[in-house]
């Protein structure tokens, strides 16, 4: 079975569609927004470029073993729940190997590893990362020396996370069917 991240580029071209907004109030306000346009009939390249893992199932900084969520920030970095491995590996754009920024030490609930992370996603206003755990949700900094994190949701069996742009966290309970 293959455990890589793949990049899929449509085959078709699609366009962006650029909407001016005028709010009335005391002054004028123009805000754009941007939208995709991508056609109901796109039909998207079968054979992806991998851009993370793609060396085998291990636990190498090239290697992924059972990854499941990931996030792609605004720089393109992509951040994967790297499940098996107990980690969260953040891959930059062009890197052949990851950087573990969150576990990594062994599998456990100790503030300073994960056991069996299964999304993440990046909290811009708090510049960390943002983990459904076993058991948990928890926060990590992204700032360089961070060694552990904190928890923000005990007793979840959290399958998946979105944060809305108004920063409200959504995380889903398994358990509770919620």
């Amino acid at each position: 079975m293959n455990r890589e991240i793949f990049r899929q580029t449509p085959m078709t071209n699609t366009s962006t569609t650029t909407t001016t907004l005028t709010a009335p109030t005391t002054g004028t306000t123009d805000e754009q927004l941007v939208t995709p346009n991508i056609p109901a009939n796109a039909q998207w390249i079968q054979n992806g470029i991998p851009v993370a893992g793609g060396n085998g199932h291990g636990n190498g900084t090239n290697q992924l073993a059972w990854p499941r969520g990931l996030f792609v920030d605004d720089d393109q970095t992509i951040f994967i729940a790297d499940r098996e491995n107990h980690r969260i590996v953040q891959w930059k754009m062009g890197d052949k190997y990851g950087q573990v920024v969150a576990g990594g030490n062994g599998i456990g609930n100790r503030l300073d590893q994960l056991n069996g992370p299964t999304d993440v996603l990046v909290d811009k206003k708090s510049d960390s990362l943002i983990i459904c755990d076993t058991g948990r949700v928890v926060r990590w900094s992204r700032q360089s020396g961070t060694t552990h994190g904190e928890i923000l949701i005990d007793d979840i069996n959290c399958y998946g996370l979105a944060m809305d742009d108004d920063g409200y966290l959504y995380a889903s309970d398994t358990d509770k069917d919620e």
